[in-house]
């Protein structure tokens, strides 16, 4: 793995992680489900015509079309809705954490469901994973944890699980911007049901809320989207999911740094368990060194 590869997936993590602390910075003063369909219909309208000056096309094969529609439903309407539901009450280093072991959750599914081969290093990481979020919850359930957003969250990352599996075959036929774009607009129309029933647009406006809607937007909705694409084309998919193993350190030190989030022993242990058990799962899928790599000329 070359420098300019390292970088780029540094940088998908860092912008991943930072989702959440601008997600909390917007629902603590915006309703939650509105400002996600908003978001979700900007990035997706900038997306598509991002695809069109590509030369992409929304004519895509049928398996793109199902697992795009799955993907855009399960991952951003369930997943990133529940998540922002979610952290009106829970801090967002936790919420960053539970949504960490969705790579944990992919092997576990992948094992039980598709038949795939679980070896020795990668269950050991399954197990590790685990043990990080039980010694993470045991921590924190004696300081007043809210288990109705912790629900939220995990319920959250089963349905991210399902959309990682779903995006396997979305990308087969082409046109990946473009199918970016349609997830995000699929994702937008779902959430405005809830949103416009459920919930009051009483918005406290302010410079803080509207950075951080202009950040999640741009930087985790699309740059990062892009740097993902960058860096599978260079290492390929599993070599690049070894970054995921960031996503807790980097989730939680974000949150520590921009919303003065406690960082306590137990928490910091937890996740060094939960980043060695993903790095253990995404380790033990990768192919001989002897196997070529994919590089962009």
């Amino acid at each position: 793995m070359d420098m300019r590869a390292i970088l780029m997936g540094l940088a998908f993590a860092a912008m991943w992680s930072s989702a959440f602390t601008s997600a909390r910075i917007i629902v603590a003063a915006a309703p939650p489900l509105t400002a996600l369909a908003l978001r979700f219909l900007i990035s997706g309208l900038i997306a598509v015509m991002i695809a069109l000056i590509m030369r992409q096309s929304w004519r895509l094969t049928a398996a793109q079309w199902r697992a795009t529609i799955v993907f855009g439903i399960c991952q951003n309407a369930l997943y990133l809705g529940l998540n922002f539901v979610a952290m009106q009450t829970i801090e967002a280093s936790l919420a960053a954490i539970i949504a960490s072991t969705m790579p944990l959750l992919v092997a576990l599914a992948g094992w039980l469901f598709l038949g795939e081969k679980l070896v020795g290093q990668a269950a050991l990481g399954l197990v590790a994973g685990v043990l990080g979020v039980v010694i993470i919850m045991g921590a924190r359930f004696g300081g007043g944890l809210d288990l109705f957003g912790v629900t939220l969250c995990v319920l959250g990352v089963l349905a991210l699980t399902v959309a990682t599996l779903s995006l396997r075959g979305a990308t087969s036929g082409g046109n990946f911007m473009m199918v970016v774009g349609l997830q995000m607009l699929i994702g937008s129309a779902v959430l405005w049901v809830p949103a416009l029933a459920l919930e009051t647009p009483a918005i406290t406006w302010s410079p803080r809320l509207i950075a951080a809607f202009a950040y999640t937007t741009l930087v985790p909705g699309l740059a990062a989207t892009f740097v993902w694409v960058l860096l599978v084309n260079r290492i390929g998919t599993v070599r690049a999911s070894t970054f995921h193993f960031l996503n807790p350190f980097l989730g939680v030190a974000i949150a520590a740094a921009l919303l003065g989030e406690k960082l306590r022993l137990l928490d910091l242990v937890g996740v060094a368990v939960i980043a060695g058990g993903i790095l253990l799962v995404q380790l033990a899928k990768l192919p001989a060194a002897s196997a070529p790599v994919p590089r962009e000329n």
